[in-house]
Order: C-alpha cells, then sequence, then structure tokens
C-alpha cells in the first residue's frame, strides 16, 4: 500500500521531503507533481526500480528516461551538449520542457534508448521537486505518469493513489498538476525537433521558424 503525504507546493515540509527521499534511496517508486503532471521517479541507479516503472506504463527498453536535474550545471555530466544547445537550454530552463539528447558514458545504459544512445534531460520549475532533488543530492530518474491506454498524464493525486497504491510506494500530493506533459524538443542531429508539443509550446515557435 502506498503512503502518501500532503506537501505543501510552495513551501514544502522539509521532514516529508527527508522522509520521500529516503524511500527513493531504498528502492522505491514514488509518484510526484512537477510544473506540467504527476510523473513517477526513482533512484538513478536502481535497475529494479525502473523496471517497476516500465512494468507501470508498459513502454519497452525504447522508451526514454528522463533525468530530472536541479539545475543546468548538472547537464554536462550525463549529456553532450555543444555551445548552441547550450543557449537553447538556458533560454528554456527552468521549466516544463524534456529536451532529448546524446547521452555520456554516466549514463547507465538501460536507461538510454538503444539505438540512438539519448537521454532526456529535466530541469523543473517547481519548489517540491527542487526540494527533492536538492535533499537527494542527484538527479532523480523519472517519467510522465500516463497509464496505458491513456493519452493524457495524470494530474490528481487521489486518483493516482487510488489506481497505483499497489504498484507504487509513495504518492506525494502538492495539490492538482496541469493535464499538459512537457514539450519534448530532440536534439540529435544538426537542427532540433519537437517530438512532443505539450505545457508552454508557444515558447516552441522559434524551433518551427528556424526549421
Amino acid at each position: 500500500m502506498a503512503q502518501y503525504f500532503e506537501i505543501h507546493p510552495q513551501t514544502p515540509q522539509k521532514r516529508l521531503i527527508q522522509r520521500a527521499v529516503e524511500l527513493i534511496r531504498s528502492g522505491g517508486v514514488i509518484a510526484y507533481p512537477t510544473d506540467s503532471s504527476y510523473a513517477l521517479g526513482c533512484h538513478l541507479d536502481d535497475k529494479t526500480a525502473a523496471e517497476r516503472i516500465r512494468r507501470i506504463r508498459r513502454v519497452g527498453p525504447e522508451h526514454n528516461f528522463t533525468l530530472v536535474v536541479k539545475d543546468l550545471s548538472e547537464i554536462a555530466q550525463y549529456a553532450r551538449v555543444e555551445n548552441d544547445q547550450y543557449r537553447m537550454l538556458k533560454s528554456l530552463t527552468p521549466g516544463p520542457f524534456t529536451f532529448i539528447l546524446p547521452a555520456t558514458r554516466e549514463v547507465p545504459r538501460r536507461l538510454q534508448h538503444p539505438r540512438r544512445k539519448t537521454i532526456g534531460i529535466r530541469v523543473p520549475e517547481y519548489p517540491i521537486v527542487l526540494e527533492l532533488l536538492t535533499e537527494l543530492g542527484e538527479p532523480l530518474m523519472s517519467s510522465t505518469l500516463i497509464l496505458p491506454g491513456e493519452t493524457m498524464p495524470m494530474s490528481d493525486p487521489e486518483a493516482i493513489r487510488e489506481r497505483l497504491q499497489h504498484d507504487i510506494d509513495l504518492v506525494i500530493d502538492g495539490g492538482p498538476c496541469s493535464l499538459e506533459p512537457t514539450s519534448v524538443i530532440e536534439w540529435t542531429e544538426d537542427v532540433p525537433r519537437i517530438a512532443r508539443y505539450g505545457k508552454m509550446d508557444s515558447r516552441l515557435d522559434f524551433l518551427q521558424e528556424s526549421a
């Protein structure tokens, strides 16, 4: 049975953040709110927890997990970023955007796309996530909480507890989130490509113009 923490979305209670991080470090899978929708998260180095997320979402090895990082200073450790890519990332972060970039050797192969060797990177703008990342001291491995057969992510923490109470270890209730997932920008070739329009996609008009 999943635990259920009600955490204030703007001033997160430190003791609850600490308990959530203890669960992550001990192999737990959590559902947590972000500046777009709810997501599933686990420890970066936990293979078993990652496979649990794959089973919940019913996705295969081609699914790109996302590394949620606190700020851009962490990105170079996990993704190969050229100067023009970095400028774009800086202009769009923090915010509800996921960037698909070539992975470095620091990223476990099981988290990369098996053919393209890519990884998703995200810098959120949401106090609960930032406090989790600060307490954890490393990126959180994450996947948008879209259940099999659905096209939109889950946004209601009570509904998440009802649906997934036997599949995950913790639901963090930070209030309802947007129904929109992140916008996904793939930049593995010469020019960036919008792989998925999501929240705040109006900020991506410049990519359409340059395509």
